[in-house]
């Protein structure tokens, strides 16, 4: 049977899941009466609600006697990791741009790695249908972008093709004509992608996709260099440098067939399959028979970039709303998801009953934490850190992103003011149409911590950001942080509305009558640089005298609404945000106010 592997690359939004969605669709993988639900390929409930794909899917569909493999990619560059490895087993990639938006970094990010392995790809211009697409100019752009990253002749001569995946039309132009679907898609990847390279041998196959599962152990998916597999048959695991580290028994061989993964009798060089039987194999290694010494070249993992402390839940409301508090459950879970998930690291911190957990980004960080109270646990997290190394030269060197902001003109001057505070170097401003501005910087990770809902407050919603890792440069020094001190409640029980009424002229309040509060923990932001200690319990002395005073019905301003995210960049180094099934709560480290001042008076001691 003929084959073809091809990965769908585009920035996040763009619609590459919307698209295999059409594909699946029309080359009859469903039946026209099936009932499929919409973006089928994002499974896990986080994907559905944010509208992004995290994890790294496969498919395949059969067309004219050709079965071909899809590969949907994470549009987000903090799951940038699992993008590289795809294009390992795939030779040829669908480029998708947004017929507005244009390329937008991630496009840049994914395209250069594709253009550097020599894959030729077919630019599709989606979304054509927008009432403000301009598919021309994208396409130029598109073509700029290309030559900027070294492309070739051959890869610079791409096929076009324009369409809508949401009304399930292509065509070679603007146009239309739109009834023939997604045929001319289907026949220009069978005649523009080449069957895959299949070289002579024993079994050999690069493990690209790593995913947990509790009936079958490790799966590992990937492409078959050579050879073929199948259940029962002894193998062995090669490390990046050649050493054999695991042997064992292929237990299942499963390729993809539409949405399903099935049990196959045996795997043929250049197709794309998952197999299980090994314990021990990583992403990166080379699962082969006995007999081979040579390991498939692969590329190294990203290093991490951001870092966070994962600690038990110790506060005087621990275990009132989640049923996996301890920190063996907690280590159990993290240890579980490094197994799936190779961008993550995992180590036990020095402090007691806690974990460091570093990754590629806040977005990535913060999806893990979702996924985790949702499943019941209750956890306390610590302000994210960035990842700092040294060159040779003992040079201390930190993260540094492009920033891409698309922005009305009338608010470029606070998003380049702000940007500039935050250590932020402006490399280009240029108008992309309608009176906005494209502005691109290089801003250390440091300065981006929790820049998203200051920009969108800065620009009243109008703007858009997207960044991805550019490199590690030198470190820019210090970056001003949070301004303003907390309000920290002294006393436990809930919270009254009398007494927060009274403390509004202190600060915008961050809970709500009735809450459970505790000694410790954060209730408002103070209008001054210091932290103050209120008590949100003091209710209205009553007396059995009449009035008909003005106060008697407390209006209350509504509280800031924190969530997940905003809290994890809103607190300073000596607070944690409490994360349960129910709530997101703020908290001092230290409950104890004489604990916090003997901190304060240690830590002076050290600067000097």
């Amino acid at each position: 049977m003929q084959l073809r592997n091809v990965a769908i690359i585009a920035h996040v939004d763009h619609g590459k899941t919307t698209l295999v969605d059409r594909l699946l669709q029309q080359s009859g993988t469903f039946r026209s009466n099936e009932k499929v639900q919409e973006r089928a390929m994002d499974s896990n409930d986080l994907e559905k609600e944010r509208g992004i794909t995290i994890l790294a899917k496969a498919t395949s569909v059969m067309w004219k006697d050709v079965r071909i493999n899809i590969v949907d990619t994470p549009g987000h560059a903090d799951f940038g990791g699992e993008v590289e490895r795809i294009l390992n087993m795939v030779d040829g990639v669908l480029v998708l741009v947004d017929a507005a938006e244009g390329p937008l970094p991630q496009t840049k990010f994914v395209v250069a790695k594709a253009l550097k392995r020599g894959l030729k790809p077919i630019v599709v211009i989606n979304k054509v249908d927008r009432p403000d697409a301009r598919p021309n100019e994208v396409v130029n752009e598109v073509f700029d972008l290309f030559a900027a990253l070294d492309a070739t002749d051959e890869q610079l001569d791409f096929p076009i093709l324009y369409g809508s995946a949401k009304q399930g039309w292509m065509a070679k132009d603007v146009e239309g004509p739109k009834d023939q679907g997604m045929q001319p898609l289907f026949d220009l990847v069978i005649a523009h992608v080449p069957p895959p390279a299949v070289e002579d041998g024993e079994f050999r196959m690069l493990a690209t996709i790593l995913e947990a599962n509790p009936y079958l152990g490790r799966i590992h998916t990937g492409r078959i260099t050579s050879g073929s597999v199948k259940p029962n048959q002894s193998v062995k695991a090669l490390s990046r440098d050649g050493k054999t580290f695991e042997t064992g028994r292929i237990t299942k061989v499963l390729a993809f067939r539409g949405l399903e993964r099935q049990p196959i009798e045996e795997g043929f060089a250049g197709d794309i399959v998952a197999i299980a039987g090994l314990e021990k194999a990583n992403v990166a290694d080379t699962i082969c028979n006995p007999d081979v010494t040579e390991p498939i070249p692969a590329q190294p993992i990203d290093p991490p970039t951001l870092s966070m402390t994962f600690r038990v839940n110790d506060s005087p409301l621990a275990g009132t709303e989640g049923d996996k508090v301890t920190s063996r459950m907690i280590r159990d879970r993290l240890f579980r998801e490094a197994e799936g998930n190779i961008a993550l690291k995992i180590a036990e911190s020095d402090e007691k009953d806690a974990f460091e957990v570093a990754g590629r980004g806040e977005l990535q960080l913060g999806i893990l934490i979702e996924t985790m109270r949702r499943e019941g646990f209750e956890l306390s997290v610590s302000r994210p850190r960035v990842v700092l190394t040294r060159d040779e030269n003992g040079e201390l060197l930190e993260p540094i992103e492009e920033v891409v902001i698309d922005v009305d003109e009338e608010h470029s001057g606070i998003v380049v003011q702000k940007l500039s505070e935050r250590r932020g170097d402006m490399m280009e401003m240029r108008p992309s149409g309608g009176n906005r501005q494209r502005i691109v910087f290089h801003v250390p990770t440091r300065g981006l911590l929790g820049y998203q809902s200051e920009l969108l407050t800065d620009t009243r919603g109008t703007a858009v950001m997207n960044r991805l890792f550019h490199a590690y440069g030198p470190y820019k020094g210090e970056i001003p942080g949070r301004r303003n001190g907390v309000l920290i409640s002294t006393d436990a029980g809930e919270a009254v509305a009398y007494a927060l009424w009274n403390l509004e002229d202190r600060g915008p309040m961050m809970i709500e009558p009735g809450w459970k509060v505790y000694r410790g923990m954060i209730v408002g932001e103070h209008t001054r640089d210091n932290d103050l200690e209120v008590n949100v319990l003091k209710g209205k002395k009553l007396t059995n005298i009449r009035t008909t005073s003005k106060d008697e019905a407390v209006r209350l301003t509504p509280p800031i609404k924190m969530t997940l995210e905003k809290a994890m960049a809103y607190i300073g180094d000596d607070e944690l945000v409490e994360v349960t099934p129910k709530s997101i709560r703020l908290r001092k480290k230290l409950l104890d106010p004489n604990d916090r001042k003997r901190d304060e008076k240690r830590r002076e001691t050290e600067q000097v």
